[in-house]
């Protein structure tokens, strides 16, 4: 048993002062047969703890199916960074933000009628104390106070950007503490001195979230918090990419410097991220300030350790800094082996997206949340009224891409991204439309918007009624391909087969491919997209076996494929210049 809390100038560990050097591992980005590889190495970086973040719809995607084993095992998760010698930040929402899905707020819950999302409206608050509650019978028995590893929990995530709440807040702080968590709570907010007022309570220690200007930064956080232990709890070492965008990095001996100038204040520190991951399985967000910007599969966020869990020049000058701070393992981990390069054939494998379904039965298009449809696809389709001459189809909004198709043949494309929301339609009777959502807002007042077709369609101003909606379940249709039935009766579905001598780590080339979703042996790998960045897909080692393995390419735009390669490391694409 120990004790940990927070004294006049410093967190305190048994009454001897402590200084936290941690680094945020989101389990739910990481494939769980690889968490204790990705720890281990953190530590000898020189880290002695982990944060971690809790996707709330990465455990209940749907409403009442809670579930917290697989890749949503908090609780081995955290024993693995137990074991290791390590103590565990929680950071469980129920917003996190991190460039992940809604926020991590589960699609059920934010399109539930009249809910008040991050605030105190009684739906809203009845759902998070069910949800933590579920959290907190995890966390509460690994307190460091039982014997356990965990020694902080954060209350929401940067608030202050958002609301301001106290009464939402408060009733955050009662449900964790009655819970049965007794370690310090804090909080996060980026150094403005309005979001660090208003993202707070008194009893809630305040942190910093930020990657340069140290010292300014600083100043402004001990100005809010004038006793206890400085702490940057998100130290920004890289950045997100988005479809379309670059790849973005930081200079190492920059990063470190600004790391340097932290710890030679004396602070405490998270390093955000040690560890990107990947969002696999269609679960990367989204940010839109004006424009709608969808986050790429890859996470590698340029951090210490890439997106395949080799160490980075930015570890190796992290770690020079620890060194100077606090004790750092003798042991250094390998550098990055290239993986296995080969080709793969690709052979057509029929189709995979659902063909015309007649008739309509809703006077407007049903948006994914209404069908409680958690996947990326549902096919649309409306039969019109005669018309002989090209016309304007127009949509209210499109969330996020939309493919329209006229008596089978192809009309053109909408983006959301680029603020499209009409386009000429020539004379036909019979409308489809394929809207794929590219990821849910994670920041700002949009979260919880709904996916789709939004509003109503109209063609030469004349409102179209009656649609037939067909959700697509990207997942299923991947893996039934992968076990070579055909799914549907359109799309273009590709499989190929190759040997492996043993499991291994690979990174499937998609340059010169359309758009579409990838499969290893029936695992969702992601999207992939030829506007780029990134240019691999990562394919963990445990997704592989020795002998044969089968690859699936669902297409959405018809790119002519006809051989997969794997290339012998990530190509993440072009940088800023």
């Amino acid at each position: 048993m120990a004790d940990f809390r927070i004294g006049e100038q410093d967190f305190l560990l048994d009454g001897a002062p402590h200084r936290i050097i941690a680094g945020a591992l989101h389990y739910f980005r990481v494939h769980p047969d690889l968490w204790a590889d990705r720890i281990r190495k953190a530590r000898l970086m020189g880290l002695n703890a982990i944060e971690t973040y809790v996707a709330w719809n990465a455990h209940e995607p749907r409403r009442g199916e809670w579930g917290a084993s697989g890749g949503a095992d908090l609780g081995r998760f955290l024993d693995l960074v137990a074991a290791e010698g390590m103590h565990a930040i929680v950071r469980p929402g129920p917003y996190i933000c991190a460039e992940w899905t809604n926020g991590g707020l589960p699609a059920w819950l934010t399109s539930t009628p009249g809910i008040g999302v991050r605030r105190s409206e009684p739906q809203y608050l009845a759902e998070i104390e069910r949800y933590l509650r579920h959290v907190y019978d995890i966390v509460v028995p690994r307190q460091i106070d039982r014997g356990g590893n965990v020694v902080l929990v954060q209350i929401e995530n940067e608030y202050g950007a958002y609301g301001d709440d106290a009464e939402y807040l408060a009733e955050l702080v009662r449900i964790t503490r009655d819970a049965g968590v007794v370690v310090p709570l804090t909080t996060v907010d980026q150094p403005e001195p309005a979001m660090l007022a208003a993202g707070s309570l008194p009893g809630l220690h305040r942190t910093g979230s930020f990657g340069s200007r140290v010292e300014e930064r600083l100043a402004t956080l001990r100005a809010h918090q004038p006793t206890g232990p400085l702490m940057c709890s998100e130290f920004w070492d890289g950045w997100f990419d988005w479809w379309g965008g670059v790849h973005h990095t930081t200079s190492a001996a920059d990063a470190a410097a600004s790391l340097d100038a932290l710890l030679s204040a004396g602070a405490s520190v998270n390093i955000y991220m040690v560890h990107g991951g990947t969002n696999a399985d269609l679960t990367s967000g989204a940010n839109d300030k004006g424009r709608y910007l969808p986050i790429t599969t890859s996470y590698d966020y340029d951090a210490p350790l890439d997106e395949a869990g080799d160490p980075t020049e930015k570890f190796h000058a992290f770690r020079e800094v620890i060194a100077r701070y606090a004790p750092v393992p003798d042991e250094v981990p390998p550098p990055a082996s290239p993986a296995p390069a080969f080709d793969v054939p690709l052979a057509r494998a029929g189709g995979w997206l659902p063909g015309h379904v007649p008739g309509g039965v809703d006077p407007a298009p049903a948006t994914f949340d209404a069908l409680g449809h958690t996947s990326a696809l549902v096919s649309y389709s409306a039969e019109l009224a005669a018309h002989d001459e090209t016309a304007l189809l127009t949509f209210d909004e499109v969330r996020d891409t939309a493919w329209v198709r006229i008596d089978g043949a192809p009309v053109g494309r909408l983006s959301r991204t680029l603020h499209e929301r009409a386009l000429a339609l020539p004379p036909g009777r019979r409308l489809e439309v394929l809207v794929e959502e590219q990821g849910r807002v994670n920041y700002g007042p949009r979260i919880g918007e709904e996916k789709g077709l939004i509003g109503l369609p109209a063609i030469g101003g004349r409102v179209i009624a009656g649609w037939s909606a067909t959700p697509v379940d990207v997942a299923s249709a991947g893996a039934a391909v992968s076990r070579g039935e055909q799914p549907g009766p359109a799309g273009s579905a590709l499989r190929g087969e190759f040997d492996l001598g043993a499991p291994s780590d690979l990174f499937l080339d998609t340059s010169g491919w359309g758009r579409g979703y990838a499969f290893v042996n029936g695992a969702l790998l992601g999207r992939y997209w030829s506007t780029g960045p990134q240019r691999t897909l990562y394919v963990p080692r445990p997704l592989t076996r020795a002998g044969s393995n089968t690859l699936v390419v669902l297409e959405l735009e018809e790119a002519p494929l006809r051989t997969a390669r794997f290339a012998e490391g990530l190509l993440l694409g072009q940088l800023e210049e």
